[in-house]
């Protein structure tokens, strides 16, 4: 029995109003859609003189495309030249009426009277312009119609048309039964849904090969660019489904479902689409075609090679080594470079989950910049520079390594990673606590204009480098108190990359900190508590960190030491250094509130060597102040005083708010602490700087709403006003520090006996 695409192709047949003509090779086919485009454009070519500039330029806007798109309905058709020109619009409506009204010779001397559009000395049309090429496909495939073929095709035009008419009809009584306010609302919403409502842009039938290519290419695009202006995965899925039933030997189908897949993390389906591309690449001869006698081996080793990628993306590690091992003995039979180099960048990237070595990654880097593939060559050193960074190298170096691949970018004009290389530049001093650098980099690619041709709307900046310095930029927000910015960054987030998109996870887990954060400061830990679970759902390593952070506020201390141990043991063999020194700052403060201010000197003293070691001097500048504070619990306030002089001009230039009030509330204990054995008017003169201190403090701490420091502040500066005198304004302090002590619970250790 012949298989369906056989039926199709040899026995010319009718299916959902469309004929298939293409027994002699013929790529496209006349649909109704298709015969009203081709009244368009013969009543756009009576019009011509009486159109003005404006609306000539709208309409040629509106052509390309309609011929290349899919097939829609009459109405949205109608609708989308009344936009350009109201006049045009009811002409194409009148004279579909009529042939449709009429007769089938209509239809006839209708496709008779196309030809005379490329008579004459100078003709309306040219042969080879998009319009001429349309017109003569469209007049080859009409001509290559039986007679009942042609009948069926009328029969379609009929159905086409006066479906349009019974939805006006509907449409004309909703209006007489709906109020004004409710139709305009209506309009509205139709107006946004536009471009994007699938039942408009579904096909219901074939496309032609041309078609096809344009929606595969655009829906790719919108992918790779601007998902929110893709199709849904569901609704792709299903035009591609109903694409391959009637294409089946269309390759880059296979691949866009292979894309679509990824989208919703489905493995099966997405390795099943892409062993399909590669299938359909083999069979229909494509490569071949393209690359002789060895496009057969090729599209074999790129497979294995893609494979792999797939299998390295959902953490199928030991499947994705073996396609590796296969796609690189293809290639070394077939004596590819290019394949061979693209291989050594995956191994790299499979070694590095075992341990880490920068001797693959730099031989990569100069293979490709000798076999010419810039691209990878960038690639390479921006994971060279990420690798490093982990590994504690100076900052000055990491950069003239990134404005070396920025010299790439800019010469072969790669985009997409001068959009990385910035990315990378803002994460990379947000690693080593310049949040002021950070910003500025962020700012820089935000205000970038893409080298790409925008096309169909395309946004370019949306993409992870987009999302990942969005993300920065909510969180640095949010860490100066401006929690109001940091939403509306967020929100913007989640409308750019909605929870179904493949970055969403990144924007969902800086919200769920800043969340987390802003409870904690408030006192709210049951709130805290209950996001850890999504914490840790996106980052477990994160989430586990968290989770001991609510426990130690709770005073649930040996609980939360457990769980700091088997994190501290974890990061130290993943190599996680940033985690680990703050796992060992929390362990000191677990030491501190156990009055155990002996034992956490080494705690401390390992966290700043291991901060200085890599570079970390934000880490290393906190790190410092907790060495004060326990130098100030261990009576040596004076020496406290002099490396808080040392720390705290990092913590000032780029730390956040709440780090700011707790290193000036340090200074003010210890100013405090030194004062006793000053004479009596040093010791007046100090603790009056203590107060300025303690001012200052509390205007950070009220910034960010964080009530239990804002109550220590409140108690210290009252005992200070009490010791200088001044009544009325510690009966003021004290005041506000009844209202806090009321409404918030009670420390269950000494005040003075915690730094944050």
């Amino acid at each position: 029995m012949a298989s369906v695409h056989e039926s199709l192709y040899f026995n010319p047949m009718l299916t959902n109003g469309v004929v298939h003509a293409n027994v002699f090779g013929v790529r496209d086919w006349v649909t109704p859609h298709k015969m009203a485009l081709l009244v368009l454009l013969s009543e756009l070519g009576r019009a011509g003189p009486q159109l003005g500039l404006l609306e000539r330029r709208r309409l040629n806007r509106l052509l390309l495309p309609l011929l290349q798109g899919p097939d829609m309905t009459l109405s949205r058709l109608r609708k989308a030249i009344e936009e350009c020109c109201p006049q045009l619009a009811g002409s194409v409506h009148i004279r579909l009426k009529l042939m449709v009204e009429g007769e089938l010779k209509d239809m006839e001397q209708f496709f008779d009277d196309l030809s005379d559009s490329f008579t004459g000395a100078e003709p309306e049309v040219h042969k080879t312009s998009v319009v001429g090429l349309f017109l003569r496909h469209m007049i080859l495939a009409y001509n290559k119609l039986s007679f009942s073929q042609v009948y069926k095709l009328y029969t379609a035009l009929q159905q086409y048309f006066q479906k349009d008419e019974k939805k006006d009809g509907a449409d004309e009584n909703d209006m007489e039964l709906t109020n004004p306010e409710e139709l305009d609302g209506r309009m509205e919403k139709e107006e946004l849904d536009g471009p994007l409502r699938e039942e408009e842009i579904s096909c219901s039938g074939p496309l032609s090969q041309k078609q096809a290519e344009y929606f595969l290419s655009q829906q790719a695009s919108l992918l790779k660019n601007d998902e929110t202006k893709a199709l849904t995965p569901a609704s792709l899925q299903k035009e591609l489904n109903n694409l391959l039933k009637f294409n089946p030997d269309i390759a880059e189908a296979h691949y866009l479902s292979y894309l679509n897949s990824l989208r919703v993390q489905d493995v099966f389906s997405s390795t099943h689409s892409l062993l399909h591309y590669f299938d359909r690449l083999i069979l229909t001869g494509a490569e071949s075609k393209s690359n002789g006698d060895e496009g057969y081996g090729r599209s074999l080793r790129y497979a294995a090679l893609n494979l792999a990628a797939l299998h390295c993306r959902f953490g199928h590690y030991q499947q994705a080594e073996l396609a590796l091992q296969e796609a690189i003995r293809i290639a070394q039979e077939s004596n590819d470079h290019v394949c061979l180099q693209h291989c050594l960048s995956w191994l790299y990237i499979l070694e590095q989950k075992i341990f880490d070595s920068c001797v693959l990654l730099e031989h990569s880097v100069n293979k490709s910049l000798h076999f010419g593939l810039p691209y990878l060559a960038s690639l390479g050193i921006q994971s060279l520079v990420q690798q490093r960074a982990f590994a504690g190298k100076a900052a000055n170096k990491l950069m003239d390594a990134l404005k070396d691949s920025d010299l790439l970018h800019w010469k072969h004009s790669l985009s997409e990673l001068i959009d990385i290389s910035t990315a990378q530049k803002t994460a990379i001093w947000r690693l080593y606590g310049r949040s002021t650098m950070a910003l500025q980099q962020a700012q820089t690619l935000l205000s970038m204009n893409s080298l790409e041709a925008v096309n169909v709307g395309v946004q370019q900046n949306n993409t992870e480098s987009f999302a990942v310095v969005l993300c920065h930029l909510a969180e640095l927000h949010a860490e100066q108190g401006y929690f109001a910015a940091a939403s509306e960054i967020l929100k913007h987030l989640k409308e750019r990359f909605p929870p179904n998109s493949q970055h969403a996870q990144l924007w969902m887990l800086f919200d769920q900190k800043i969340q987390f954060e802003r409870a904690m400061n408030d006192g709210r830990y049951h709130v805290a508590d209950s996001l850890v679970a999504g914490i840790t759902a996106l980052n477990s390593i994160e989430g586990v960190y968290r989770k001991a952070i609510v426990l130690k506020a709770q005073n649930q201390m040996s609980e939360a030491h457990k769980l700091l141990q088997k994190l501290l043991i974890h990061c130290q063999k993943t190599k996680n250094t940033e985690m680990v020194i703050r796992v060992l700052l929390s362990i000191a403060e677990l030491y501190w509130r156990s009055s155990c201010h002996t034992i956490a000197l080494p705690v401390l003293l390992q966290a700043v060597a291991l901060a200085r070691e890599y570079s970390l001097q934000y880490l290393a500048s906190e790190t410092v102040l907790n060495l004060a504070f326990s130098q100030l619990i261990l009576g040596i306030p004076e020496q406290a005083l002099n490396i808080l002089h040392m720390a705290i001009e990092p913590i000032l230039a780029h730390g956040a708010i709440l780090d700011k009030g707790c290193a000036m509330f340090l200074v003010a204990k210890c100013q405090v602490a030194s004062a006793a054995s000053y004479t009596p008017q040093k010791k007046i003169e100090a603790l009056e700087s203590a107060v300025l201190n303690l001012n200052e403090a509390k205007t950070y701490f009220a910034k960010v709403d964080c009530k239990e420091q804002l109550r220590d502040v409140l108690y210290f500066q009252a005992r200070l006003f009490h010791t200088l005198g001044k009544t009325q304004e510690r009966n003021k302090c004290a005041m506000l520090f009844r209202q806090l002590h009321q409404e918030l619970p009670a420390h269950g250790v000494p005040l003075i006996n915690s730094f944050k």
